[in-house]
């Protein structure tokens, strides 16, 4: 049986049409690729198997010697001759290529290359409008090219936990001299005000948006930019698009979140958002608000945080500037996912609730403020110092010292035993400074209050010296008992 699959595979191919990947449009499924070219990161890394499409034309082999050749330019033909010209560069577009090996096959990429070219070029200027059959196998040759198995993730290979994405030289894709072209073609085709929706909806469709959002996961930087651009301008121009689009991006994060905490294009994906909750109309539907609990909150659960976070304080922060009263469901959604043991993370942690109390009004305040300050006083008692002094860092924001001021009958009993440690005993001299200088920010702003909760610490402190005092005691009576038993 293995023999007769690789006699198949080898099996010379007939000289027709279908030699370029041609394929009469009505033999055609709009846009698509067969299933063995969708980006499955379940199975990352397995060879991309050369399939055939449902007229008998191979898709993504190299092509045989002396099928390639040398066609004039566009512009050089008349226009009735164009669109056919199109047809044909779009065909020779469909071969790909080990691009890894330079020496190989150089004068057929270059054809490849300078027909992509051209195609973007006589998209871009609008000069002529494309037949739908000529968009259909365009999307078709884009598809053939972009669709494909993502080599194995560089971190997964180590077997490490503790790899710095952020540190590691990003993979570069070998084919980006071919690949960007194919990028730019299908952006320019989204773009251009020649292209009507209605059509190209048939072949941009939902199949094609999922396959487009599975190659977030690349490596390249290149990639996941242009990527960004294009799911962008896809969800402004296909409105039909948009749950669609929302609903995948949201089980991409679900996979991340619950699963696999592994994932290349998390902050690509949230740039995109914070320009579509920017869109949201008011007052805001049960369905974003859903979404903002449901995945946006979540991704402050998993470890590489860092990688995204400033995306993601972005998306946050557009919501509460949305509507004001979700600060609570924001904040205290910070507070079920703030880290216990990661410094660095709960210093990002900190910057981000400076930015969501900066747009937070007095009553979502007082919902939340006990909750929250009883968090930060655990972070103005942590040994490590950068924690302590972005938490006292907060002081410096007017507009949460005026948020303070009106509730500090609440929040000062709730702190004042953590200032009062910080100045007894943190190791370090800045955390001390800048814990006096709070400490008297309070005692200006009410004596009495100050006073108050200063007697009701000296006495918890007696109490627990008393207490401290028996403890010793009864372990000192039991010593002398088991040396009298002795």
């Amino acid at each position: 049986m293995l023999n007769k699959f690789i006699k198949r595979g080898h099996r010379k191919s007939s000289k027709t049409d279908s030699d370029l990947g041609y394929v009469p449009p009505g033999n055609r499924n709009s846009g698509s690729v067969s299933n063995s070219n969708v980006v499955n990161h379940a199975s990352r890394g397995a060879p991309v198997v050369a399939t055939a499409n449902s007229g008998g034309a191979a898709i993504g082999t190299v092509p045989p010697s002396g099928t390639f050749e040398n066609l004039p330019m566009l512009r050089d033909v008349p226009v009735t001759e164009r669109q056919n010209l199109f047809l044909r560069k779009s065909q020779i577009c469909c071969f790909q290529f080990d691009m890894s090996d330079t020496l190989k096959m150089v004068r057929e990429k270059e054809i490849k290359r300078q027909a992509l070219v051209e195609l973007v070029d006589f998209v871009q200027s609008g000069s002529g409008k494309i037949t739908e059959s000529n968009q259909e196998e365009m999307v078709r040759m884009i598809s053939v090219n972009i669709f494909r198995c993502l080599p194995p993730a560089s971190r997964e290979n180590t077997g490490s936990e503790n790899l710095d994405p952020e540190e590691d030289e990003p993979y570069l894709e070998p084919a980006w001299p071919h690949l960007q072209l194919v990028y730019e073609l299908l952006l320019r085709y989204v773009v251009s005000s020649n292209t009507d929706t209605k059509v190209a909806k048939r072949y941009i469709d939902h199949s094609f948006v999922v396959k487009l959002l599975d190659l977030f996961d690349s490596e390249d930087p290149r990639e996941r930019e242009y990527l960004k651009t294009i799911l962008h301008r896809v969800y402004g121009k296909f409105m039909v698009h948009r749950p669609f689009i929302r609903k995948a991006i949201n089980n991409i994060f679900y996979r991340f979140i619950y699963e696999t905490e592994r994932h290349s294009g998390i902050g690509e994906l949230l740039e995109i958002l914070g320009s579509i909750i920017n869109g949201f109309a008011l007052p805001m539907k049960e369905e974003h608000k859903l979404f903002l609990v449901r995945a946006i909150i979540p991704l402050h659960k998993p470890k590489p945080i860092a990688l995204y976070h400033q995306q993601l304080s972005y998306c946050i922060i557009q919501f509460v500037e949305k509507d004001y009263k979700l600060a609570d469901t924001v904040i205290r959604g910070l507070l079920k996912y703030w880290p216990v043991t990661n410094c660095q993370k709960e210093v990002l942690f900190l910057g981000e609730l400076e930015e969501v109390l900066e747009a937070t009004q007095a009553a979502e305040f007082q919902r939340c403020m006990v909750p929250l300050f009883r968090q930060i006083a655990r972070c103005l008692n942590s040994s490590h110092f950068q924690v302590a002094e972005r938490t006292l860092f907060l002081w410096n924001n007017d507009h949460i010292v005026s948020l303070i001021a009106q509730n500090r009958s609440v929040i000062l009993p709730i702190i004042f035993e953590a200032l009062e440690k910080n100045i007894q005993s943190h190791w370090n001299q800045a955390v001390h400074g800048l814990t006096v200088n709070v400490r008297k920010m309070f005692l200006e702003m009410d004596v009495q209050l100050f006073e108050e909760c200063q007697r009701q610490y000296a006495e918890e402190e007696a109490k627990a010296r008393e207490r401290e005092e028996r403890r010793e005691l009864t372990w000192q009576r039991l010593d002398a008992a088991a040396a009298r038993g002795g």
